[in-house]
């Protein structure tokens, strides 16, 4: 299933949904509850075995902060 993220135009807040049946139509701010709201791109992460590779071509997984990772050991 997939996941977008979405950045609202009113108040710019930016935010994840699951859309079921790809209806990106019915998205509102959880925020403002705007409409207007645009979808952004955002990077995945895979697992493959027991390590995260990262869509963005770096070798370190999406809760990497600081250049420590608990979820991939970097």
């Amino acid at each position: 299933m997939p996941i977008y993220e979405f950045t609202c135009r009113k108040c710019g807040e930016t935010f994840e949904e699951l859309i079921l049946g790809g209806r990106i139509e019915d998205i509102k701010c959880p925020k403002c509850q705007s409409g207007d709201v645009e979808k952004i791109m955002s990077a995945c992460a895979f697992k493959s075995g027991e390590k995260f590779v990262s869509s963005s071509g770096s070798s370190a997984c999406a809760s990497c902060v600081g250049g420590t990772c608990s979820t991939c050991g970097r």
